[in-house]
């Protein structure tokens, strides 16, 4: 699914936690979240090379026309301060199928450090996004070629990536704008202004404007049983999105819906 077919100041904790284990805007929540000081007994633990702080990790399911097709696993974790989100795809039906795999990792302040994409199978390939002065550099390399071709982009560093099929962005996205725009009223009623977003979609060589929007509370049908989620819209020239998140649940990503499509995605 191609996305074309396929300031926030909450006094609740819940939403400051989002911005600082994702650190986003980690400059304005971090002094709240300080470490405590270490007893007698931490001291005395040995402490790990490296940090790690798991932050979500899953799978979505997803589904066109009824028929589950992918599966994505993904994870989002914290290492010593720098986010690291990694994702893979695989087919769950087709003759010969295939399989793409996705790193993206970007520092303390949401600027990109670096974005991998690769695809075994027939149609094998791989390419890397990384920051050049005031562009974002791409080169992509495909089967038979000697030297990897190149692309930029004059981009910030602060620019969002939106892979194709890779459902783990939108959700890295919504948080975000949750933590970003600017919202008023209570936790049950709270609205907030739409925002929009500049994001390079790799596979596609192209960059493209994404708009945000939060609904409210709505009530899902998950497995037959009924869920009240936060519901967000994501739209841009051609895709109109929308996305359930769970607010008591760090605002992780459960549903996705794309009419146009036909298409349902489902955190398993």
């Amino acid at each position: 699914m191609q996305n074309r077919s396929v300031g926030l100041k909450p006094p609740e904790a819940k939403y400051r936690a989002v911005v600082f284990v994702l650190a986003i805007a980690a400059g304005v929540f971090a002094p709240t979240f300080a470490p405590k000081p270490a007893s007698a007994r931490d001291k005395d633990k040995p402490k790990s090379a490296t940090a790690v702080q798991v932050v979500d990790k899953g799978s979505f399911g997803v589904i066109i026309r009824g028929q589950r097709v992918v599966t994505e696993t993904f994870n989002v974790r914290q290492e010593n301060g720098v986010s690291i989100v990694t994702a893979e795809l695989k087919e769950t039906a087709g003759a010969t199928p295939t399989a793409q795999k996705s790193f993206l990792e970007f520092s303390p302040k949401g600027e990109l450090l670096r974005y991998e994409w690769s695809q075994s199978g027939a149609s094998s390939g791989s390419l890397t996004v990384v920051p050049n002065n005031d562009f974002l550099l791409e080169k992509i390399t495909t089967p038979g070629s000697s030297k990897a071709a190149e692309q930029a982009f004059l981009m910030p560093t602060s620019t969002l990536i939106l892979d194709n099929n890779f459902f783990i962005h939108r959700e890295v996205l919504a948080w975000r704008y949750l933590a970003t725009a600017a919202c008023h009223g209570d936790a049950g009623t709270r609205q907030c202004q739409p925002e929009e977003y500049g994001a390079l979609v790799p596979q596609d060589r192209s960059s493209l404007r994404v708009r945000m929007e939060l609904v409210g509370k709505e009530k899902v049908m998950l497995r037959g049983a009924e869920r009240e989620l936060l519901r967000v819209n994501l739209r841009g020239e051609g895709f109109d999105w929308a996305l359930w998140l769970d607010d008591h649940d760090q605002f992780k990503l459960i549903k996705v819906a794309i009419p146009a499509d036909n298409t349902e995605v489902v955190r398993d």
